[in-house]
């Protein structure tokens, strides 16, 4: 019996937001590339791109040999746990793309296995040249480095099955639960393209219709017409500079994201979103909010503060505010997620009294806390609207966003197309500065990150 190798892989710039899937079909004894697939899908969440992603790379199997084995590799572990069975499928956008995918081949003939985004780069590659072609109003077409990427995949023996230690996969719930503090953060991921795969990026189309698909074989022979040697020419030309904005971008919007001062929940690590009792700075918070405010009047290059809505980044954004002589602008999107029955509790009282629903919201970024509380997919949604909104206002400005640990640590996610995983293992400490700038071209360079020189 025949067994092929399908890799897939989808992303979204914001979540949701425009949207693209690549899937290859690879001989799983010689590791050669049989079929490509792309597309770009207008304006969905990564989940369901991902989903897309994979059935698209089944149904291109079952097109080769409909008796042949597969196994699946995926960097989502979402997927990967959700299709083996391991892990509820409740979003309903997800739940009947699942089901699809699950009929292509009976079930024993398909296994699942997670790698790292770095093993997946043949996939992520085809998904990031969908959302540019996208970006262009054009049709997916194969690139010319498909021979040579091929070449590499053989070599480097995909016949052999690669493995991945429990902890590479996803992240154990000890870290998950150093990391949460007052709060802790898993967004859709977004496909922002690696350095080198991708070229510079335009606005989705407005309408968010997805033009049509294309499939390649390993020959390069493809059924959409290519149309794209200018745009090439442009890619080369862009990628010189990966990370940072080409010449021509002009100055980038600018955020600086500072975590308000201390709260009298911050230093027992209880959960305070936006649902709670909305607490008002410590003694200790007002000194850090003092501290932050003379290192930035020191710089002397914000332009414009913008603030949640809450207490605690009003009063901290005041205080800013106040010393650099500037208005404060308050944004809702900027609020923090709310914990629902959770706001007030430590981690270990959420883990005593709700411990199925903590185990699940720390397995998937749909979950939800108990008593209605926001998901991560959810406030990801949010973060992403709300940093577009923002960058249209203050183009080329360099604006003071005073925030909260999810939403702060969404923005670095975003930035850098980093998987939902990536939040629990960032720190973020009160009263820290982060920065992100945003090049016209839709691109992001983090710029800093947990800084707290200034308060010691």
């Amino acid at each position: 019996m025949r067994e092929f190798v399908v890799e897939a892989d989808g992303g979204s710039r914001g979540n949701p937001g425009p949207a693209g899937y690549g899937a290859v079909v690879l001989d799983a004894a010689t590791g050669e590339t049989l079929v490509e697939t792309a597309e770009y899908l207008g304006v969905v969440t990564n989940n369901v791109a991902e989903y897309r992603g994979l059935l698209a790379g089944l149904r291109a199997a079952h097109e080769l040999d409909p008796s042949a084995t597969v196994r699946v590799r995926m960097d989502s572990k979402l997927v990967v746990e959700q299709m083996s069975g391991r892990w509820k499928i409740k979003h309903p956008d997800m739940k009947p793309l699942a089901a699809e995918a699950g009929r292509v081949f009976p079930p024993d003939r398909v296994t699942y296995e997670w790698i790292p985004r770095a093993d997946n780069k043949h996939a992520d590659r085809l998904a990031n040249e969908a959302m540019d072609a996208g970006s262009r109003g054009e049709p997916w077409s194969p690139s010319s480095s498909t021979a040579e990427l091929d070449a590499g995949v053989r070599s480097a023996g995909v016949g052999s099955r690669a493995s991945a230690s429990a902890g590479e996969a996803a992240g154990s719930v000890g870290d998950a639960a150093g990391a949460v503090g007052p709060s802790a953060g898993a967004a859709g991921r977004t496909a922002a393209g690696a350095a080198g795969q991708t070229a510079a990026r335009a606005a989705a189309p407005a309408s968010g219709t997805a033009p049509a698909s294309g499939t390649a074989t390993a020959s390069g022979t493809a059924t959409t017409p290519p149309a794209r040697a200018e745009a090439d020419v442009r890619a080369a030309k862009a990628v010189a500079s990966p990370g940072w904005g080409p010449p021509d971008m002009g100055a980038p919007a600018t955020f600086v994201l500072l975590r308000h001062g201390e709260t009298p929940l911050t230093p027992q690590k209880r959960f305070s979103g936006s649902g709670g009792s909305d607490p008002a700075l410590s003694a200790v918070g007002r000194e850090q909010a003092e501290k932050v405010a003379a290192s930035l009047a020191r710089r002397g290059t914000i332009q414009a503060i913008v603030s949640s809505p809450l207490a605690r980044t009003r009063e901290t954004a005041a205080v800013v505010a106040a010393r650099l002589g500037l208005e404060v602008t308050v944004e809702d999107g900027l609020r923090e997620t709310d914990f629902g029955a959770w706001e007030g509790l430590t981690f270990a009282e959420v883990r005593e009294r709700y411990p199925d629903d903590l185990n699940a919201w720390l397995a998937s970024p749909d979950a939800e806390p108990t008593g209605g509380g926001e998901s991560f997919t959810a406030t990801g949604a949010r973060i992403a609207a709300t940093r577009d909104k923002l960058v249209a206002a203050h183009a080329g400005r360099t604006v003071l966003l005073v925030s909260h640990v999810t939403p702060i640590k969404t923005f670095i996610q975003l930035a850098l197309g980093a998987p939902p995983e990536s939040l629990f293992r960032m720190e973020l400490s009160a009263a820290s500065l982060s920065a992100v700038a945003y090049y016209a071209d839709g691109g992001a360079s983090v710029r800093l990150f947990n800084d707290t020189s200034h308060l010691r």
